[in-house]
């Protein structure tokens, strides 16, 4: 799927790059997710949203390797990836950052991202590889600082930059936005729009509705662990339920 003169996909009859079916975790008694199926097409942005609970961060866990599906399958690249490792999915061209941003304390900036990259590159290749993530999110000037040094809005980017060392076709962004300010977050949006324009895929699960808003090509609405609406930008705002149960002004803001 080409992106448009926007950056955003152009449609057509795309094999999508991941398919969720029937996706199903269960924690005892407590169905997490519950039945939820949705596809990404390549070069495609698709916000995950719902409230706290809602079954999304364990969505998450079960695309990427890090929970098992006790039901459902996942589809990545049309190949079947259901209950990958981790490392599989990586190596597969799949990446996620964390709800909590990952900090080595140890580590430089420019030696975090090298690690990223060695999972691809002997290690001349991935110190030439972490210069390049480092320019393209912009903190190449950042490379020799000890990441606990970084502001929030540098970690962000750097989880970012970490994600891209790892050469994927597909990033999993979980609220890499918590925290920020707009014109702090406005700085990582930047980066992602360059990189869907360059054809990277994108799901991303983000509380701040104006961010969706404007950067979402599709909304999936989960709900008490349950796919409750998926649709555009335009589509989720005229959906009287999701609008007034869970959202209410905010979805104009």
């Amino acid at each position: 799927m080409s992106p448009d003169i926007n950056g955003r996909p152009s449609g057509g009859l795309i094999e999508p790059i991941l398919r969720v079916h029937g996706a199903t975790k269960r924690f005892g008694g407590l169905t997490a997710v519950d039945r939820v199926s949705f596809e990404v097409r390549p070069a495609e942005i698709v916000a995950l949203i719902g409230p706290n609970g809602a079954g999304k961060t364990t969505l998450f866990s079960l695309i990427s390797g890090f929970q098992p599906l006790d039901e459902g399958s996942v589809s990545f690249q049309a190949k079947d990836v259901t209950n990958f490792a981790p490392a599989r999915m990586a190596h597969l061209g799949l990446a996620r950052s964390f709800q909590i941003v990952q900090v080595f304390a140890d580590l430089t900036v420019h030696e975090a991202v090298t690690a990223a990259a060695l999972m691809r590159h002997s290690m001349g290749a991935a110190l030439r590889k972490a210069d390049e993530t480092l320019a393209l999110v912009g903190l190449s000037e950042k490379g020799a600082n000890v990441t606990p040094e970084l502001s929030l809005q540098d970690r962000k980017l750097l989880e970012v930059a970490k994600c891209l060392a790892t050469e994927p076709k597909l990033i999993l962004l979980d609220e890499v936005m918590a925290g920020l300010t707009m014109s702090e977050a406005e700085a990582v949006l930047k980066v992602v729009r360059r990189l869907r324009s360059e054809g990277m895929t994108f799901v991303l699960v983000e509380h701040v509705m104006p961010i969706v808003m404007s950067i979402a090509d599709r909304i999936v609405v989960m709900n008490f662990g349950q796919k409750i609406a998926d649709g555009s930008p335009a589509e989720i705002i005229e959906d009287r339920f999701v609008r007034d149960a869970y959202f209410g002004e905010d979805l104009h803001a």
